[in-house]
């Protein structure tokens, strides 16, 4: 997708040979018209595997994961991070590490929200390692619900999430690949 690299290449900073920062597109700023362009996309290569739901970890992918459920036209669900008084107690659960954050969190999806036999898409800003996007395949997949294939907007193809999710048999659509961010450098596949 050009849109997204001429924007990775305008904001990006690469903190080290394998962090990029796109707080001012992704993580902390949202760029509407971007993000919009994004579910069109999405929603364009996922639209005939009859998708029930999309679904997202908070909090960075909840724009992407909105914009291609507008798209689509079905609901948006995403699988929180922290427990709040208001939690629902039954639900589904993963722990998971997050690269970027350096952290193990629990994910958490209600059981009301994610129903034997839904078709779920799911849908994410990043994937490096892929441990968050394994977590909820893992609860895709205990719920009796079909992961029907993963949008994620930037790939890091020198980590090895993407490949190990398609390994398992997931189809997985990148909008931007980064093959690499040695030497100060965005190298797009």
């Amino acid at each position: 997708m050009d849109l997204l690299k001429r924007m990775i290449l305008e904001v990006g900073i690469i903190q080290s040979k394998d962090v990029i920062r796109l707080d001012a597109i992704l993580n902390h700023q949202v760029n509407p018209r971007l993000t919009m362009e994004m579910g069109k996309e999405f929603a364009s290569r996922f639209r005939h595997t009859h998708i029930d739901k999309v679904l997202t970890i908070e909090s960075s992918g909840i724009p992407i994961a909105f914009a291609t459920a507008l798209e689509i036209g079905v609901p948006l669900v995403f699988a929180r991070r922290k427990k709040t008084l208001t939690t629902d107690e039954d639900t589904w659960s993963e722990r998971v590490p997050s690269f970027t954050k350096g952290i193990v969190t629990d994910i958490m999806v209600s059981k009301s929200f994610l129903q034997k036999g839904e078709r779920i898409l799911v849908v994410d800003d990043i994937i490096a390692n892929g441990d968050a996007a394994r977590g909820l395949i893992r609860i895709i997949r205990r719920a009796g619900a079909e992961i029907c294939g993963m949008g994620i907007a930037v790939e890091k193809t020198f980590q090895s999430g993407g490949r190990s999710i398609r390994e398992e048999g997931v189809r997985v659509e990148s909008l931007v690949k980064i093959a690499s961010l040695d030497q100060g450098r965005i190298v797009f596949e």
